[in-house]
């Protein structure tokens, strides 16, 4: 478990916004749904790309940890290639690369995960930007989500991202550097996650 964020408060908090689930749900999940996405177990290379981790909280609206909530994650790989059949990007796929986890939150409501930051690619003849595909199910809800990455260009005219408004802003973070007990060069993303009641 790699997330170290701070206390919680009591703020009253909005949930975070709904996207939908995209042609790339694996139909198929690897055996290794570890936290590190940039290692296959049994392989000794690493994935392609901008090593990053991605570090929060599940939250419900009235800023309590929720513990014991499911997250799944999926993702293109630095390529901008999903490994699911029906993926007919020409760009490579990354043998070495997980592309997808499945996660627990912690007693303080925590999560984290390591992985590579993915890439663009084509859909319905325009380019989606780059994002990290979010499943998260708790006792009595659950909620469906992308989260994107600040700066990027494509933000700007993705439909997915801009069909959520006003809203669009929660789902985009910054990316900055990661503090040096991590690995050198990667990249650190703070992202919390508000489910209505847990």
């Amino acid at each position: 478990m790699f997330a170290r964020t701070g206390p919680v408060g009591a703020e009253q908090l909005s949930r975070t916004p709904a996207q939908v689930l995209g042609p790339f749900y694996p139909l198929a999940k690897p055996l290794d749904q570890d936290d590190d996405l940039t290692k296959i177990r049994g392989h000794t290379k690493r994935a392609t790309g901008q090593v990053m981790y991605v570090m929060g909280r599940v939250l419900n609206t009235h800023g309590q940890p929720l513990p014991d909530v499911r997250i799944e994650i999926w993702q293109a790989n630095a390529h901008g290639r999903y490994m699911h059949p029906s993926d007919r990007n020409p760009a490579p796929i990354d043998p070495n690369f997980q592309g997808y986890a499945a996660l627990t939150s912690d007693a303080q409501g925590r999560y984290g995960f390591k992985t590579i930051k993915p890439g663009a690619y084509p859909a319905d003849g325009a380019m989606r930007a780059p994002h990290i595909h979010f499943d998260i199910t708790g006792r009595l809800n659950r909620l469906v989500t992308q989260m994107y990455f600040a700066g990027d260009p494509l933000n700007q005219q993705d439909r997915i991202l801009l069909a959520s408004g006003a809203d669009r802003d929660r789902l985009i973070v910054m990316l900055k550097p990661s503090p040096p007990d991590l690995d050198p060069d990667s990249l650190l993303a703070t992202w919390d996650l508000v489910l209505d009641d847990g």
